[in-house]
């Protein structure tokens, strides 16, 4: 009887013979991959959705969250955008066999750096089982293969997707194998996949925080990962009411449950009388709880702030403020309670914000503008992988080009070193 290491062990056996194959694909074979899972998407659509409904009376059996369960689900609406979003990733540039830096040396040669895919890459995710093609199609088209672990949850609708998936690839006339989803929910699948570093060059792991710790914590394969999004918006003394307020709204209430939404908010002392009312009025009307500095209870009616919350990722419509002492106090409290994720200073002052994108040592950094801008398609990548807080080969949001890395290539006509 195979093991479960034994199964894992095959799969990256796999993936390794199938990565070298697809290294030496060209654009147009890949593209025409992605092409073709789009078409057989589209025409399983019913077989897709039965799966997924399998999946979703599993869950309600089980007692799955109600929000869990919409992350679940594979509406027409999703199928639609998985559709898309493999002719994104079509359309995008190749970062894959680019040559840059190429420059003569004294002694002739000539030497750059050209773009080359990772080689095999495994992701580990929860519930939501679009991402097994948003995945699937980012390695395709960086050229690495790919070894996918997803929910238990969404179990037969990854191996429906994966179906669809294994047969654009074979229509493309590339391995099958360049994708392969875990079809087994045994949690020691997960060990084995994030130890298996003789055939797995990066992990990725998105989902939870407990999840996250646990790979980064037992990983002996190079993890891309971030573990919390506790992001900040510091409204700065020179600071556009007209931009502050939109942008602190915003940041915080456009969705709750995201990496990259406000948890707490920053305000200059000179202009909290002004603007902490107004805010607290538009929190209020989203159903935001408030949680303040002492300062900041002077000026409005909220709950007290505990030294917990400014290094809590809420991800609910729960807020963190604090007044503080202008630009210098917001770099050093964001700078000691930041998970290094986004952080963005509103100011009209181009010293200050200047200071501030220099100082503050996050993956994104912005000046007058939402932190829910930190993302891959936001950012122009086409899509994402997910967004790293490390500061080694990709940081920030990961699209095509953090799926890669860089050899030196050089080029000669005969030349030896003397």
């Amino acid at each position: 009887m195979t093991t479960v290491q034994d199964y894992i062990y095959t799969l990256g056996q796999q993936a390794r013979q199938a990565s070298k194959a697809l290294a030496r694909a060209n654009t147009g074979t890949k593209n025409k991959a992605l092409l073709a899972m789009a078409e057989v998407i589209d025409q399983q659509r019913d077989t897709l959705k039965r799966a997924n409904q399998r999946d979703l009376d599993a869950g309600k059996a089980k007692g799955l969250e109600p929000s869990m369960l919409d992350r679940l689900e594979l509406t027409d609406t999703r199928i639609d955008a998985m559709i898309e979003g493999l002719h994104q990733v079509a359309a995008l540039a190749d970062p894959v066999g680019g040559i840059t830096d190429l420059a003569f040396r004294p002694s002739g040669i000539q030497v750059g750096k050209m773009r080359v895919p990772l080689g095999v890459i495994g992701i580990i995710y929860e519930s939501r089982p679009n991402v097994t093609v948003e995945a699937a199609s980012l390695c395709i088209k960086s050229g690495n293969a790919v070894i996918l672990r997803g929910g238990s949850e969404a179990m037969e609708s990854n191996q429906a997707l994966a179906a669809c998936i294994q047969a654009g690839l074979d229509q493309a006339q590339l391995p099958n194998t360049v994708v392969q989803v875990i079809e087994t929910t045994d949690r020691e699948a997960v060990g084995a996949l994030i130890t298996m570093n003789e055939f797995v060059d990066v992990i990725v792991p998105r989902g939870g925080k407990s999840l996250i710790e646990r790979v980064s914590r037992d990983a002996r394969v190079p993890v891309i990962k971030h573990l919390d999004g506790i992001c900040h918006v510091y409204i700065d003394d020179d600071a556009d009411a007209a931009k502050a307020i939109p942008i602190a709204i915003n940041a915080k209430t456009h969705r709750y449950g995201v990496c990259n939404a406000m948890e707490t908010l920053l305000v200059a002392t000179s202009r909290a009388q002004e603007l902490l009312p107004l805010l607290a009025q538009a929190y209020a009307e989203k159903g935001v709880e408030l949680r303040g500095c002492e300062r900041t209870q002077v000026v409005i009616s909220c709950a007290a702030a505990t030294e917990s919350d400014w290094s809590t990722e809420y991800l609910a419509p729960i807020l963190a403020i604090k007044v503080v002492d202008g630009l210098d106090a917001a770099i050093e409290h964001i700078n000691h309670f930041s998970s290094q994720h986004t952080d963005s200073i509103v100011t009209e002052n181009y010293s200050r914000g200047r200071r501030f994108i220099t100082e503050v040592d996050s993956a994104s950094v912005m000046i007058n503008a939402s932190t829910r801008f930190a993302d891959g398609f936001e950012y122009g990548l086409g899509a994402e992988i997910g967004i790293s807080t490390d500061k080694i080969h990709a940081r920030g949001p990961v699209g095509l080009e953090g799926l890669t890395s860089q050899k030196y290539v050089v080029l000669g006509d005969g030349q030896i070193r003397e």
